[in-house]
């Protein structure tokens, strides 16, 4: 039987990549500060890495086996950190900067064995390039809400999967979660992907 798996995301994208693979998590969100001068002045991959490590260890799981997935991704451009906008002036200038471009995004991942407390990290970064945009693409996009958001102020697997153009990588990083990633986590814990598929 999969052990249980609690993902500390309110991302619905990362939640469908994991039934689509095979896990069923429960969803425990952190409700974390990510926002703290300490992790603003994080560069792009640091900050991904340590938001990833904090998400899942605010999480009180109480007694019991398992695990918990904590997941972040941050868009890098130019050396900056693009994480949500939450506002549309936010996006637009964002979505502007990013037009024809290629960025990268980078998904910090730990994951957390409950008995035990041993922490497993990774992270995994990929490119990105966005089409070159109109404003008017630009403006109806952020007036969907979507935008605001997720990091980068786009997304690869719903309204905004017209705008990539390609991508150099694992495609479901792309989407808030390598799955390739989380298979080796869980295989540094001693755990099989396998585990996952005889349901």
């Amino acid at each position: 039987m999969p052990p249980h798996v609690i993902l500390a995301s309110a991302s619905p994208a990362r939640h469908t990549l994991l039934l689509r693979s095979g896990i069923t998590p429960e969803i425990i969100v952190s409700g974390i500060d990510e926002e703290t001068p300490e992790l603003l002045a994080l560069g792009p991959k640091e900050l991904a890495y340590e938001l990833a490590l904090r998400k899942a260890s605010a999480i009180d799981p109480g007694r019991g086996d398992g695990f918990i997935i904590g997941c972040d991704s941050v868009f890098e451009l130019d050396g900056v950190a693009y994480g949500k906008p939450g506002r549309p002036e936010v996006a637009k200038e964002r979505l502007q900067q990013m037009s024809g471009r290629t960025g990268t995004l980078h998904t910090g991942h730990a994951l957390i064995n409950i008995a035990t407390g041993k922490v497993e990290r990774a992270l995994t970064s990929t490119d990105v390039t966005i089409v070159n945009m109109s404003e008017a693409e630009m403006d109806a996009y952020i007036a969907t809400g979507e935008p605001l958001q997720v990091a980068g102020s786009f997304t690869i697997d719903s309204l905004g999967g017209p705008l990539v153009a390609s991508i150099h990588g694992d495609p479901s990083n792309v989407e808030g979660l390598s799955l390739p990633t989380l298979r080796e986590l869980f295989a540094r814990h001693g755990l099989g992907w396998e585990t996952f598929l005889a349901q």
